[in-house]
């Protein structure tokens, strides 16, 4: 349910932008946002919480066994944020870190589809630095419950609605610190690394509030662009990021990317039912594969459009059949097919 709500959200939002602040719309970089690491980040995010148990059940000193829980829940909640602060800075210290996380950064307009924007190995290197809470004695189930609350809170703070917060501009971080955050001028560059709470930049001397002669420059130093999720991924790690691509600016692969992304909300209901696990598989399988596709039908690749048809009927069709899908998505999603198809061949 989680990631079709954020879809929700992010279309509430571009309404509001457009219709009320008459904001034109960043309409590549919003879908290239929702489909940029979310296809192998959600099964990284499995391993890394799998991880969090095996140390937990290994190797915790269980220091927080005898606490009532309101306060456990509490200290996990602080505490989580602290371990995320030094994720976060060191992610923007540490050459190797700063490649995942420069995929969050290469986006050059502040929105909540940002919030969603990350590299398929974020939660991968996410992993050493949380430990220490299972070592300390945070179970799994709470450390998920504080995750999910936190990645909310961070969700909320890319939007781009609310300028200010008020009183919570004191201790926590905003929709205005985090934006600062995304600046590439010197005068911001590596500021306000909380997650939640802006008390550890205050601490550790990273806070930094907008100068208001310093207009905010968002996006990276050396700027390249794609919407290719598999580029923007890969890209990062190589020596000589220069794109040699033209791309499709066109409805087909904002439907495609959209459908693609219902079927993501499938295989997530899909992951917290007993549905079989060679049809999670299969689906998993169909969204990576998807995903490749898109890149192909952006970099306007004959076989991208071929690929992607294949695997998004040949899905539909499997959960037809096996009666596994949600028939509202399967409705929408298979909708969507037809009309890609359709405007496809009367664009030729």
């Amino acid at each position: 349910i989680g990631p079709l709500f954020l879809l929700i959200f992010v279309c509430i939002e571009c309404v509001f932008l457009a219709k009320f602040q008459k904001v034109k719309l960043p309409w590549n970089e919003i879908i290239m946002n929702l489909n940029s690491g979310h296809i192998l980040l959600w099964l990284f995010r499995g391993g890394e919480l799998y991880v969090f148990y095996l140390v937990y059940t290994n190797f915790s000193f269980q220091l927080l066994d005898k606490w009532h829980y309101g306060w456990y829940f509490g200290f996990a909640f602080i505490a989580w944020d602290f371990c995320f602060y030094w994720l976060h800075r060191l992610h923007h210290k540490i050459k190797l870190l700063w490649f995942v996380h420069e995929v969050h950064h290469q986006a050059e307009h502040f929105n909540i589809s940002l919030g969603i924007r990350n590299s398929w190995f974020s939660s991968i290197t996410s992993i050493p630095f949380f430990l220490p809470l299972a070592i300390i004695g945070v179970n799994t189930e709470t450390f998920l419950m504080v995750s999910s609350v936190h990645y909310f809170i961070q969700f909320y703070n890319h939007n781009a609605i609310v300028k200010r917060s008020g009183f919570l501009e004191i201790f926590m971080v905003t929709p205005a610190l985090h934006k600062v955050h995304h600046a590439v001028n010197p005068e911001y560059i590596d500021k306000n690394c909380g997650g939640t709470f802006n008390i550890w930049d205050r601490i550790f001397g990273t806070y930094q509030a907008q100068i208001e002669e310093v207009p905010l420059e968002l996006g990276l130093k050396t700027k390249y662009s794609s919407n290719n999720p598999f580029w923007i991924n890969i890209v990062p790690f190589k020596k000589n990021k220069i794109i040699h691509e033209k791309y499709a600016d066109n409805i087909i692969w904002f439907i495609a990317s959209l459908i693609t992304f219902l079927h993501l909300v499938i295989y997530i209901r899909m992951e917290s039912s007993d549905t079989n696990l060679y049809l999670m598989v299969l689906v998993f399988s169909s969204i990576f594969i998807s995903t490749i596709a898109i890149g192909g039908i952006i970099s306007e690749k004959k076989w991208g459009f071929k690929l992607w048809l294949i695997v998004v009927f040949g899905i539909n069709w499997v959960n037809v059949v096996l009666s596994e899908y949600d028939g509202l998505l399967l409705t929408c999603s298979s909708a969507l097919v037809l009309f890609t198809v359709f405007y496809h061949f009367l664009k030729k």
